[in-house]
C-alpha cells in the first residue's frame, strides 16, 4: 500500500460491494486498504450488518411484536456468528475478485505487525528463556 489514501467508492457503489459485488479497477487499491487496515474486522462487521438489514422488513409483517423481533434477533445473531466465524476467508476472497492473488490479506496484515511481534517475541524471549 501506498502512504497516500486510496480512492474511496460512492455510497451506492459501497453497498454493491457490501452485498458482494466487485469495485471498479481504480477502487483495487481501496480493496486492499478496507480489508487490511488496522479496523478491518470492524469493517468487515458493518458490511455484514448492512447485508442482512433487510431482514428488518420482517417487523412489517402481522402478528405479535415479540414474536417478529425474536426471530430477526435469532437471525441477526446466527449471521453475525458465521459471518465472524468466515470473516478472513471472505476478506480474501474479496481481494481475490478484485486481482489479488490468495493470501494477500494475511500476508499485508502480518506485515504491517512484524516489528511489534518481533519485539514481543524478543521480549518474551528475555523475560522467560534461559541465555
Amino acid at each position: 500500500m501506498t502512504g497516500s489514501r486510496p480512492k474511496r467508492p460512492d455510497p451506492l457503489r459501497w453497498l454493491w460491494y457490501a452485498f458482494g459485488g466487485r469495485l471498479p479497477e481504480r477502487f483495487r487499491e481501496w480493496v486492499l486498504h478496507d480489508v487490511t487496515c488496522r479496523t478491518w474486522a470492524l469493517r468487515h462487521t458493518a458490511r455484514s450488518l448492512v447485508q442482512i438489514s433487510p431482514g428488518l422488513l420482517f417487523l412489517l409483517l402481522p402478528g405479535p411484536l415479540w414474536i417478529r423481533a425474536m426471530s430477526i434477533l435469532g437471525g441477526v445473531i446466527l449471521a453475525v456468528w458465521y459471518s465472524l466465524s468466515y470473516m478472513e476467508h471472505t476478506c480474501e476472497y474479496r481481494l481475490y475478485k478484485h486481482g489479488y492473488p490468495l493470501g494477500t490479506g494475511r500476508a499485508t496484515r502480518e506485515a504491517a505487525h512484524a516489528d511489534e511481534r518481533a519485539r514481543r517475541s524478543s521480549r518474551y524471549n528475555e523475560i522467560y528463556r534461559d541465555p
